[in-house]
C-alpha cells in the first residue's frame, strides 16, 4: 500500500511540475506581462490593462481577432468584440500578430496601413459626421457598427430612453462604432476623422 501511495505522490508531483513550466510562458513573452482578453458569446467585454497600446500574440479563438474591428485600444483601455479571443501584451518592438495570422517577426515587412506611411487612404467624404441611433432593447447588449475612424469620436446627442445613458456605463464606442446596453436608448452624432 505505501509504494502506491508514493507512486501516486511522484505521478502527481510529476503532472504539477509539467502544468507549471508549460503554464509559466502565458503570464510572460519575451520579459512581457500577458493578458488573456475575450469576447463570451460574440458581447464586446474591456480588460483592464496598464498599457496605452497592446498587440495580440495569440489568438485563442476561432472568430478573427482583427484590430480595429474585433479588438483594439481607446482611452478605457483594450476592448474585444464578436468572439474575439487572445493573449495581448503591451506594444513594443519586436514582433506582432500578423493580420492574415501568425507571428511576425523584426525581419518581416508590415504593410502600409499599419505602418501609416502611404499605403490605403478614403476618399475626400470619409471626414464626416455620422448620425445614427442605437437602442439597447430588453436592456440587452447592442452594437451598432460605423468606422469612427483613428482620430474620430462618439457622443450622445439625444438620451431616448427612461433608463440612464451613461458612457462607459450603458454606452460607449470605439473604432468599429457605438455599443449600449442597460435600457440606454439614444441619439448619436459620430465624429468620423481618419
Amino acid at each position: 500500500m505505501f509504494r502506491t501511495q508514493a507512486g501516486l505522490m511522484g505521478m502527481f508531483a510529476g503532472l504539477l511540475a509539467g502544468f507549471l513550466s508549460v503554464a509559466t510562458p502565458v503570464a510572460q513573452a519575451q520579459g512581457r506581462d500577458v493578458i488573456r482578453c475575450g469576447s463570451t458569446d460574440g458581447r464586446f467585454a474591456r480588460c483592464g490593462v496598464p498599457w496605452r497600446d497592446a498587440e495580440i500574440i495569440r489568438q485563442e479563438s476561432n472568430s478573427p481577432c482583427t484590430r480595429g474591428d474585433t479588438w483594439g485600444m481607446d482611452r478605457y483601455g483594450l476592448w474585444v468584440d464578436r468572439g474575439c479571443r487572445g493573449q495581448f501584451v503591451e506594444m513594443g518592438r519586436g514582433g506582432g500578430w500578423r493580420d492574415g495570422g501568425g507571428w511576425r517577426g523584426d525581419d518581416d515587412r508590415q504593410d502600409d496601413r499599419w505602418q501609416g506611411g502611404g499605403g490605403w487612404r478614403p476618399g475626400p467624404d470619409w471626414d464626416r459626421e455620422i448620425r445614427l441611433q442605437c437602442e439597447s432593447n430588453d436592456r440587452r447588449y447592442q452594437f451598432c457598427m460605423v468606422d469612427v475612424g483613428n482620430r474620430g469620436r462618439a457622443r450622445l446627442v439625444r438620451q431616448l430612453s427612461g433608463s440612464a445613458c451613461e458612457e462607459g456605463y450603458s454606452w460607449g464606442w470605439n473604432r468599429a462604432g457605438v455599443w449600449v446596453s442597460r435600457g440606454c436608448r439614444g441619439l448619436f452624432s459620430v465624429d468620423r476623422r481618419w
